[in-house]
């Protein structure tokens, strides 16, 4: 994957990845990882404080999160900011940084698997993978987990969709998460189980996500687990929430109540 960007330029406000190649007394040069350009950091965009010393704040070949505050590209010129970085940015620029360095280091196997190179694969998958999920190493990630069907549906080729899956299964090691809660349902109505049953089957069909499973089995009357396992707390927590309110507004409506506990 062509993570070097030199026919493109930043954008102003966004973060980029910068390695710091030399320290003078009024700023530092750096390289933008993800352009191959230049760009300097002024004395004073390191530190809301005194700077006493800079090297204190970076040091040549550390590899830093920065914002970009202009860009002249007339005169081939990129300013940027260190003390304008968050540390939630930075926790999350870095995370984004390390996943595309992944999905590079994935695509390149498998260019050599299929004898095209890393530029025309990486042309071929990029839009359908980004498309159908949040980057491409997620779309890896399903694939891992679920098998090339996932890649597939989002429109790769089969035979690209086949070596990015055995790539994905024998590279990424899959991590899921499970969370559990209990509905509470009942319906005093003469059909009111199938309507219970309607309404659990109606909050199970509410799941879409990308290598997420639910499991829904009775405890006993009124009472209904529910498991749900998905790749992070904060995806399984937001389907456990969306099965839950289907399931109580659905049998709400047909004449039943409801109620959840989570834990």
């Amino acid at each position: 994957m062509p993570i070097i960007k030199s026919d493109e330029w930043p954008e102003v406000g966004e973060l980029v990845i910068s390695t710091v190649n030399e320290i003078t007394d009024y700023g530092a040069y750096v390289t933008l990882d993800e352009y191959g350009k230049e760009g300097f950091l002024h004395i004073s965009e390191i530190s809301s404080g005194w700077i006493r010393n800079i090297r204190d704040y970076i040091r040549e070949g550390e590899k830093v999160v920065l914002k970009v505050l202009r860009v002249d590209q007339e005169r081939n010129q990129i300013d940027l900011s260190l003390r304008r970085v968050t540390q939630r940015e930075k926790r999350e620029k870095i995370l984004l940084w390390k996943r595309s360095r992944k999905a590079e280091s994935l695509l390149r196997s498998a260019s050599q698997k299929i004898g095209i190179s890393l530029e025309e694969l990486y042309d071929r998958i990029a839009e359908p993978l980004e498309k159908s999920f949040s980057d491409i190493y997620e779309g890896l990630e399903a694939a891992a987990r679920e098998g090339s069907e996932v890649l597939l549906k989002a429109g790769l080729p089969k035979d690209i969709a086949k070596v990015l899956t055995e790539i994905a299964k024998e590279k990424i090691k899959v991590s899921a998460v499970k969370v559990k809660g209990v509905l509470n349902i009942t319906c005093l109505k003469p059909d009111g189980v199938l309507r219970i049953k309607e309404a659990l089957l109606k909050a199970k069909a509410s799941v879409s996500s990308h290598g997420s499973s639910v499991k829904i089995y009775v405890i006993a009357p009124p009472k209904y687990q529910v498991e749900v396992t998905a790749k992070d707390y904060k995806e399984a927590n937001a389907i456990l929430k969306r099965i839950a309110d289907t399931a109580i507004n659905t049998i709400t409506k047909l004449g039943g109540q409801g109620a959840f506990e989570s834990g």
